[in-house]
C-alpha cells in the first residue's frame, strides 16, 4: 500500500509516503509559501521512499478547514496526481489530522483539535481515538468564536492546535478544568494524513480526481494563479 500524503492547511508544508508499512516524511516550516516548495518535497520524500509515481496506489490530502492558499494547494496536488496516475484521492480532515498528531504527541482523550481561522475564530473539531489508535469524529466540525465554542457531556477534553495556542487565555478562563491541554506545539502533519488515509482506502472511500474537494466551513475565495500553476504542473506531467 503506497499512498502519497500531502499537508499544507497551517505555515507548516509537510510530505510523507506510506509504503511497505513504514512512513517518511518531510516537514518544513515554510512560513505559507508552500507553493515554492511542494514539488520539490514531493520529489524528495518518494526518493527516501525508493519509489516513484508510477507505485502509488493514492494520493491522501489534508482537505482543510485551515487557511484557504494551502488547503487549494494541497487539493490542487492530489487532483493533478490522482488525474495523471489515474488513482483514488483519499480527502482527509486536516483537524482530524491534528488529533491525531496530538495523541501521537501523548494527547489523552477525548482530544478537541482547533485550528487557527483568524479573524478571532476557531476551527473546532471533537475526536476519540478507535482501537487502532486513529482519531474518529464525535461531532460535526464547525467554525466558533472561543466565546460560542462548546464542550460535549462533562468529559474533560484535551486541546491541541494552534487555535488553542491562539485563544488559550480566554479558553481556559471558560472551561477551567474541563480542558486540558499538552506542552508540545501540534499542527497537522502528512504523517497523520497518510495514516488516516490508508483506513480510508481499505475501507474503499477513495474518489476520482474531480471528487477531491476541499472542506473551508468559511465562504471560499478564488484559486491564486500560484495555485492554478501547481494543478498544471501536475497534470502535464503526469
Amino acid at each position: 500500500m503506497n499512498i502519497l500524503a500531502i499537508e499544507c492547511s497551517t505555515e507548516v508544508l509537510s510530505v510523507a509516503v506510506y509504503a511497505s508499512g513504514e512512513i517518511r516524511e518531510r516537514i518544513e516550516d515554510s512560513g505559507r509559501r508552500h507553493g515554492d516548495r511542494l514539488l520539490i518535497l514531493i520529489d524528495a520524500v518518494l526518493a527516501d521512499a525508493r519509489i516513484g509515481k508510477l507505485d502509488l496506489r493514492a494520493i491522501a490530502f489534508g482537505c482543510g478547514p485551515g487557511a484557504f492558499t494551502g488547503v487549494r494547494m494541497a487539493v490542487a496536488a492530489a487532483q493533478g496526481l490522482a488525474y495523471g496516475l489515474d488513482i483514488p484521492a483519499l480527502p482527509v480532515s486536516s483537524l482530524a489530522a491534528l488529533a491525531q498528531e496530538g495523541f501521537e504527541r501523548g494527547a489523552a482523550t477525548p482530544i478537541l483539535a482547533l485550528g487557527d481561522a483568524r479573524m478571532g475564530e476557531l476551527y473546532a473539531g471533537y475526536f476519540d481515538i478507535d482501537e487502532d489508535g486513529l482519531a474518529v469524529p464525535m461531532a460535526d466540525e464547525c467554525l466558533v468564536t472561543p466565546q460560542a465554542l462548546a464542550l460535549p457531556g462533562d468529559d474533560v477534553w484535551c486541546a491541541v492546535g494552534p487555535g488553542y495556542r491562539a485563544h488559550q487565555a480566554v479558553l481556559a478562563q471558560r472551561f477551567g478544568y474541563r480542558l486540558d491541554s499538552i506542552a508540545r506545539s501540534t499542527y497537522p502533519q502528512a504523517s497523520a494524513i497518510a495514516r488516516l488515509g490508508a483506513r480510508a482506502l481499505r475501507a474503499g472511500l477513495g474518489v476520482g480526481a474531480r471528487q477531491a474537494l476541499p472542506v473551508y466551513l468559511r465562504d471560499k475565495v478564488a484559486q491564486t494563479e500560484a495555485e492554478r500553476a501547481v494543478a498544471r504542473s501536475f497534470t502535464t506531467k503526469h
